[in-house]
């Protein structure tokens, strides 16, 4: 049997979580139950069974267990301090988590956090019982306490009423999340023969000359083309004064334009996130102008067109002396247009290199265990040095037995040498059914998403998402990109990726093994072609289309299996022209509604500028999970009232919105109402917002009444922002909020004081103050020790409590345009975590 594949993806994590627990409380119900959950989710867990709870020292073999783990779960019960074995465990879990790239969640059970803070109840009564150990160690356990106690974690008493398989469920969904953000992100981790490969680039580079050089890297797909260049990106990009990666110009081209291209490479290498291009031309000119002023290193990954070439690296004179252009391609020719003088070849990889990349992705190590070399020489052979076939194929050979790898090799050895798609098909063919239908999903229509919506869009369609796109990752067919965005729940935000050889690999199964049954639809000439002809198929499950003629609402009703609809906005000039058109359209022109129809069996439904005014009569909506109706004509959700007890999300930002009756949503958890400027009423009653985690109503002027929010018990995001506030609202600050709440926006309300019990909000990370009239802050804001990013630009502040200095998670404090600041606390250099301090227009600041 081939061993796990947990140390190929992460070389440091042999496992995904670690549990910490005092097993006299825990061990046969609470950790025994949660164990369980994270295993039914494939989630690699280690539960120490063989513990002594009192009088032995931890041994060596479990500390180091700590260092291989990603995540840590510590259940603080009323006998765990009494533990010296769980104590040492919490100080190296601590001293793991404060390196980073690793992080620790606390439970606590049938404990109060404060009572594991300050260690007074059951926590002090055990940890009274330590009396025989010296001081000085007993001070590094309460430290240690203390700092956990503080993390963001949950409290089993006041979750979902005490419910604790609800409470246990939740847990694994917010590690699965956290794992999929974390791990596997770096882009060099297996590289194999890259070094050599990146000397011979550099040959060409001749870093240091005083010219300008376009270096074209050619090859197949799947050659690592990208990767060469990534690797070089990394290594150079220190040593010139600008720099950009513009990845995947294909694909980005055809989505979000070349103007946009071309607005991110000025960004990047002016990092002025105020540059604006509203066409290519201006874009081109700005380029010009812009560009020669700085030695640059641009990367331009993925052309397939001499018009892209043209409007992003036009000519050399665009650049200044110095500067470094790279373009990866598959197309030879597009280079020699431009008058690329240096083109480098990818190589393939060795049949030494093959073996030690497959080795690394089928059995963690550089070469095959006894038993293997045969079975894994042959399968190299089949992949002919493609790297992405070689990976794929060992991540899915590792930890598979004997049989499985002969019937592999049976799978390939028809296939003929030069057809790199089917061989990669073989993986696909080893996923299950669910993960098959993710991985279509996101060949179709889902890579280049952000993660989370790509989570919720799966989900909707009732997938399991998080441990589906886990397979996906670890299986090498996704990847997972972080960035510097920040999601609404105050989390790092990542992008789905995959590699446009799976992405046609895909596209391709879509079309063959779907033939005329259309279960995907994507281009906008096959979707008119079939809702017009009438050739629609009750298979399709998932189309996004670009409608602008009534007559293509009719043939929806015919799709009986659709799951998922998202009729999208598109930047270019024409379809913006279109859209406009059809907004317009839409509010005059007198619809006949009753000749609309949307299939029932939708789940996610998202449709930007819908034009009527309420949805189809003929439309249940009792499979929907996501509604998503942004920028609408849309002034009620139905003529009359139909319940959608399945819905979880709403989105109805920048609509027509008058009222809404939430007692039609009971177990709604997003609701996002931005701009809503004609929103009068919402109507809450009978408990409709218990499950409410992310509540949005910027900007929603007439709103009569907020008062609902201390109905809430789940909430952990809510902004309020621009809603003309007279005050701060104490209802706000809630025994529910204060575990709950995150993320708290309260900008553009001019009139608000901050009250000093803001600070009791435990877990908040993200406080947005800008544009409020606040004069000063409260002196005990260090007790939001999980702050993490504090705007209070264009405030009225004169100075800053020296208590902020003990923010130790602050990474981000934007202070800019204000005129009455004098000066910043003495401690300000203890903010050990602060990556972005705006001082802009600090006109009065004294340094």
């Amino acid at each position: 049997m081939a061993s796990s594949s947990s140390s190929v993806h992460n070389k440091n994590c042999q496992y995904e979580v670690f549990l910490s627990f005092s097993g006299v409380d825990t061990r046969k119900t609470f950790v025994g139950h949660l164990y369980a959950a994270l295993h039914r989710h494939g989630i690699k867990t280690f539960k120490d069974d063989e513990r002594l709870e009192k009088g032995k020292n931890i041994s060596d073999e479990l500390l180091q267990s700590i260092e291989d783990s990603r995540c840590y779960i510590i259940v603080f019960s009323k006998n765990y301090a009494s533990s010296s074995w769980c104590l040492d465990e919490l100080l190296k879990i601590m001293e793991c988590h404060n390196k980073g790239k690793r992080f620790a969640i606390p439970v606590f059970y049938d404990v109060d956090p404060s009572e594991v803070r300050k260690q007074t109840g059951a926590v002090g009564k055990a940890l009274a019982k330590q009396s025989n150990k010296n001081e000085s160690e007993v001070g590094r356990w309460r430290e240690a306490l203390k700092e956990a106690a503080n993390l963001s974690g949950w409290d089993v008493r006041k979750t979902s009423n005490g419910d604790e398989a609800e409470v246990i469920k939740k847990i694994v969904q917010e590690v699965s999340r956290k794992l999929l953000q974390y791990i596997n992100i770096d882009v060099d981790e297996n590289l194999i023969g890259m070094e050599q490969r990146m000397q011979d680039l550099c040959s060409c580079l001749e870093i240091g000359t005083n010219d300008v050089r376009m270096i074209g890297i050619k090859g197949i797909g799947g050659a690592g083309k990208t990767t060469l260049a990534l690797a070089i990106f990394n290594k150079l990009s220190m040593d010139f004064e600008g720099k950009s990666l513009v990845e995947d110009v294909k694909q980005n081209a055809s989505n979000v334009s070349l103007a946009k291209l071309q607005e991110q490479v000025l960004k990047d290498v002016f990092m002025d996130n105020t540059v604006t291009v509203s066409g290519v031309r201006q874009g081109k000119r700005l380029m010009k102008q812009r560009l020669r002023g700085k030695e640059v290193l641009l990367v331009l990954d993925d052309v397939d067109n001499i018009v892209q070439l043209k409007m992003l690296a036009g000519d050399t004179n665009w650049f200044k002396p110095g500067s470094r252009i790279i373009i990866t391609t598959r197309d030879e020719q597009v280079l020699k247009e431009h008058k690329v003088r240096w083109i480098h070849d990818v190589g393939l990889l060795s049949d030494e290199e093959a073996i030690e990349l497959f080795s690394r992705y089928a059995f963690g190590k550089d070469i095959p265990p006894q038993g293997y070399e045969k079975y894994s020489r042959e399968v190299v052979s089949y992949a002919a040095g493609l790297p992405l076939t070689i990976k794929t194929l060992g991540s899915n050979l590792c930890g598979k037995d004997d049989v499985h790898w002969v019937c592999t090799l049976l799978e390939l050895k028809p296939i003929p040498l030069g057809d790199t798609l089917r061989k990669l098909e073989v993986s696909y063919e080893m996923l299950e059914d669910d993960h098959k239908e993710i991985f279509l999903d996101v060949a179709c229509f889902l890579q280049g998403l952000d993660l989370q919506d790509a989570i919720r869009i799966l989900e909707s369609c009732g997938f399991d998402a998080e441990h589906g796109l886990r397979v996906l990752k670890h299986k090498s067919l996704i990847t997972l990109e972080i960035s510097s965005k920040i999601t609404l729940e105050g989390l790092p935000s990542v992008t789905i990726g995959m590699h446009d050889q799976l992405i046609e690999m895909g596209k391709n199964i879509v079309r063959r093994e779907h033939q005329n049954k259309h279960s995907r639809l994507w281009i906008q000439k096959d979707i008119e072609q079939v809702l017009a002809g009438n050739s629609v198929s009750e298979a399709t499950k998932c189309i996004i289309p670009k409608i602008n003629r009534p007559i293509f609402l009719e043939g929806l009703g015919n799709m009986k299996k659709l799951r998922s609809l998202i009729v999208e906005d598109n930047e270019q000039l024409c379809d913006r022209l279109v859209n406009l058109f059809w907004f317009i359209y839409g509010r005059l022109w007198k619809h006949d509604i009753t000749r609309w129809y949307l299939p029932n069996s939708l789940q996610y439904l998202d449709w930007y500028q819908y034009p009527h005014w309420c949805l189809p009569e003929t439309f249940e909506a009792n499979n929907l999970v996501e509604l998503n109706m942004s920028h609408s004509n849309i002034i009620q959700l139905w003529e009359g009232g139909k319940v959608m007890a399945k819905l979880k999300i709403l989105i109805l930002d920048n609509t027509r919105l008058k009222r809404l009756d939430l007692g039609l949503t009971p177990n709604l958890q997003r609701l996002h109402l931005k701009w809503c400027f004609d929103l009068v009423e919402l109507d809450v009653h009978g408990g409709c917002l218990k499950s409410l985690v992310l509540l949005i109503l910027n900007s929603c002027w007439r709103l009569k009444s907020i008062s609902f929010i201390e109905q809430m018990e789940s909430l952990v995001c809510l902004d309020i922002g621009d809603l003309e506030l007279k005050k701060f609202l104490d209802y706000i600050i809630t025994g529910h909020s204060i575990n709950s709440l995150r993320v708290l926006n309260l900008s553009y309300n001019r009139n608000i004081e901050v009250p000093s019990s803001i600070c009791s909000l435990q877990q908040l990370r993200i406080l947005n103050l800008r544009n409020t009239c606040i004069e000063e802050l409260p002196e005990n804001l260090g007790q939001l020790e999980c702050l993490e990013y504090l705007d209070l630009s264009c405030t009225k502040v004169k100075y800053l409590p020296g208590s902020i200095c003990m923010l130790k998670h602050l990474n981000t404090l934007l202070l800019r345009g204000c005129e009455l600041l004098e000066k910043l606390p003495e401690g300000v250099h203890q903010l050990e975590s602060l990556e972005n301090l705006d001082l802009e227009l600090c006109i009065n600041l004294r340094m």
